[in-house]
């Protein structure tokens, strides 16, 4: 499988990555999409917390929500501050939506989240994957790669 370079988002300030996602899936392709937060979520994303670890998105309707997502409360919150894993609202393109919800029912593809960021505008994005997951054999040739590509920088070290 020919590996594309990544399309480069603007990303100042990244809040939380999703590590275990590209050892767990095949990454097709990837999107930029906006997240609706309240102010207290952007608050706590300011502060560099939040998780995206067991997180996945789906389409619902018209709308492709972030599941499972934690973005801890904000401890300098009132009663008005948020639930910690509630569903959160991606913002795409209809045409984006559309593709996506093609390649999910057709090609059996899955989204994953891959990171949260703020751009340069200050705002929250969230880069989204549509990925093919990974068999067994296919993580054990990932652990072989890498671990080959470690011992080879060790060598180029020693002795280069």
């Amino acid at each position: 499988m020919a590996h594309t370079p990544a399309p480069l988002f603007e990303k100042t300030k990244v809040v939380a990555e999703n590590r275990r996602a590209r050892f767990d899936y095949f990454v097709e392709e990837r999107f930029e999409a906006g997240i609706s937060l309240q102010g207290t979520e952007v608050k706590a994303l300011r502060n560099g917390e939040g998780s995206i670890a067991e997180s996945y998105a789906t389409v619902e309707g018209e709308d492709v929500v972030l599941i499972n997502s934690h973005i801890p409360e904000y401890k300098n919150g009132s009663w008005m501050n948020h639930e910690p894993r509630r569903k959160r609202r991606l913002l795409l393109r209809k045409r984006e939506i559309g593709k996506l919800m093609g390649a999910i029912n057709r090609q059996g593809l899955t989204l994953v989240p891959l990171s949260i960021y703020f751009n340069s505008k200050g705002k929250a994005k969230v880069e989204l994957a549509l990925a093919r997951g990974k068999k067994a054999h296919d993580k054990r040739d990932t652990i072989k790669e890498r671990d080959w590509k470690r011992e080879q920088g060790r060598l180029l070290r020693a002795h280069g």
